[in-house]
């Protein structure tokens, strides 16, 4: 796995972009890029076609699989210790193997990211959990409320 990673992140790399995560679910090789101000589908394609082409030639006996490349989205799943360190100040959602302040759920701020324990604040209880104790994690993405289109507003004299 660990060349496989070297052969995708120089490619992405050399794209401008930056490798997030790679990951097999069955024959199936999840790639995940991100970029500053996020990656359109355009570019998606792109860097599909172009990671396809380099994957065919150096595993050509690897069998078949299929190629997916996505970008992060608004809810980022937190697996490697880079996307602890950019959630950091952001909304997360863990779950724990055992009780952690009374909980296997943990929903809050990030704080602190260490070698091996993060920091969240619940409510106003500041939780440090083992990175070891984590099941799941991932950023939350809240949608703010709008005004509905078409609505008028009241005049004020």
């Amino acid at each position: 796995m660990k060349d496989l990673w070297d052969v995708i992140e120089r490619y992405v790399t050399a794209e401008g972009l930056e490798l997030d995560d790679v990951e097999w679910v069955g024959r199936v090789l999840r790639v995940t890029i991100d970029a500053e101000g996020g990656v359109d589908v355009e570019r998606l394609a792109d860097v599909s076609t172009g990671l396809s082409r380099i994957l065919d030639e150096q595993e050509k006996d690897s069998g078949s699989y299929t190629l997916e490349v996505s970008s992060p989205g608004l809810e980022r799943k937190l697996r490697r210790p880079a996307h602890f360190a950019k959630a950091v100040g952001r909304e997360v959602a863990i779950t724990t193997r055992g009780e952690i302040g009374g909980d296997h759920s943990h929903r809050g701020l990030l704080e602190a990211y260490g070698d091996d324990t993060c920091v969240v604040r619940v409510g106003d209880e500041e939780r440090r959990i083992p990175l070891g104790e984590i099941t799941s994690a991932r950023t939350v993405f809240r949608w703010e409320p709008t005004a509905k289109p078409g609505k008028k507003r009241e005049k004020t004299r």
